[in-house]
């Protein structure tokens, strides 16, 4: 689907207030984890993004009853056991779902085979087929891409120094160590999300934070650390946050359209995932958070957004897995601000959907901004006119065609953004939203 967006669409400002929906991190968590444990849990507010969606389904194919009890609640009932696929496992076009997927299924008592779309079947999977073998685990696949085949087998726990701070594989690690003998610990250079560790803290897992197994191993090694043994997890209730990934793209478009005035609600606010909100004070946005409370393990609250004049900043180091998803709309942010904007130590943007610094720099040049790209990231000279006139690719990546269309809201002239469908990965509700603000 093709769809043209022009600024005629935000011509007196964005103004209103709504909820925003589910977090696509914590849904995919709540359906992994209520189908280990022995009993029947609810997750309320669930995500309708077709990645959860897979989530559930592949869940279904391994035992579990999966029902909606209404639009966005569903009924989860398993033995906390997992049965024996009886055909290859969909993850569509989730990363998520395959990479914790791989940590939960290497240690089982049968043998699974893990797929996608095409596109996913581009995405890295060595980063989590490494650390799996060190436990144990037999993984076959070519070039370290999908499809995975897993023969299950009995895991050792280890402690694992993690190159990078991807909240992936520290959570299929931890997911495979909830089944293997012993400790596992992993270490990540810097905090990356940490629902996993919140969620299995709150149905029950023996996890804990700021500890590893072997303190020798580690002695002068720097970094944050995880540890958690064989468990067995309590069904619960949960309660899904709103997606603060989500609501990025609403909280750029309130700062750079004139006249803009939003207020969006129930949106999680883990400090693992608010480095948005700190870039946009660095830059001088007027954004407060009107009431913070905790729900389900999580912290979660109301933003307000209002039009800013702002001005550039650096982005980097730990800023980096607080806002990775985020980058693409703050490239746009960027544009609208007051002198440079340098992202760096974010090569891993290019191990997304699409290489998301190359695909996003030509984006925006394309409709008239000044950014150069940079092998970890790019620097983006500010306060430009957005001039539009252009047909812009999403390479089926529905973060840059979100991207693109608050952009559309900004630019002189009408732009055209193919492949919007993609969009239904993660946000099917995002033009509904739009054009009632």
């Amino acid at each position: 689907m093709d769809i043209k967006v022009s600024k005629d669409k935000a011509k007196t400002g964005l103004n209103g207030e709504f909820t925003i929906p589910a977090d696509k991190s914590i849904s995919h968590r709540a359906v992994m984890f209520s189908s280990l444990a022995k009993g029947t849990s609810i997750i309320k507010n669930f995500s309708l993004g077709a990645d959860c969606l897979s989530t559930k389904s592949l869940f279904e194919n391994l035992g579990a009853k999966i029902e909606f009890l209404d639009e966005r609640v569903l009924k989860i009932t398993s033995n906390g056991t997992l049965i024996k696929p009886t055909s290859p496992l969909n993850c569509g076009n989730s990363g998520t779902t395959m990479r914790l997927c791989s940590g939960i299924l290497t240690g089982q008592n049968f043998d699974s085979i893990l797929f996608g779309d095409e596109s996913l079947s581009k995405r890295p999977m060595k980063r989590v087929i490494t650390p799996l073998e060190m436990m144990g685990g037999q993984i076959e696949s070519v070039d370290y891409k999908a499809p995975l085949k897993i023969f299950g087998t009995k895991l050792n726990g280890i402690t694992y120094k993690s190159p990078i701070a991807s909240a992936q594989v520290k959570s299929c690690v931890l997911l495979a160590g909830l089944n293997a003998e012993g400790k596992t610990s992993v270490v990540e250079p810097y905090l990356s999300r940490n629902h996993t560790e919140l969620l299995l803290k709150y149905m029950g897992a023996n996890i804990t934070t700021g500890t590893w197994a072997n303190k020798e191993e580690l002695a002068g090694i720097d970094g944050t650390a995880v540890t958690v043994e064989k468990s067995v997890l309590n069904p619960v209730e949960i309660d899904v946050a709103g997606d603060i990934s989500s609501a990025a793209f609403f909280i750029v478009a309130g700062l750079i359209v004139p006249n803009s005035d939003i207020i969006i609600k129930n949106v999680g606010l883990n400090p693992t995932r608010t480095g948005i909100l700190d870039v946009v004070k660095r830059m001088q946005g007027d954004i407060e958070i009107l009431s913070q409370s905790e729900v389900s393990g999580e912290l979660v609250g109301d933003i307000r957004v209002r039009y800013s004049k702002l001005v550039g900043c650096e982005i980097s180091g730990s800023d980096i897995p607080r806002l990775i998803d985020e980058l693409p709309v703050i490239a746009l942010l960027a544009t609208q601000a007051e002198g440079e904007t340098v992202v760096k130590n974010a090569e891993d943007l290019r191990k997304k959907e699409s290489d998301r610094i190359s695909t996003i720099v030509n984006g925006l040049i394309s409709i008239g901004a000044n950014i150069d790209e940079k092998p970890d990231g790019f620097i983006v000279y500010g306060g430009t006119k957005l001039k539009g006139d252009a047909e812009l690719e999403t390479f089926h990546d529905h973060r840059l065609a979100m991207t693109y269309y608050v952009a559309g809201l900004l630019c002189e002239k009408e732009i055209l953004i193919k492949g919007f469908e993609w969009v239904d990965i993660s946000f099917p509700e995002f033009l509904q939203i739009f054009e009632n603000l």
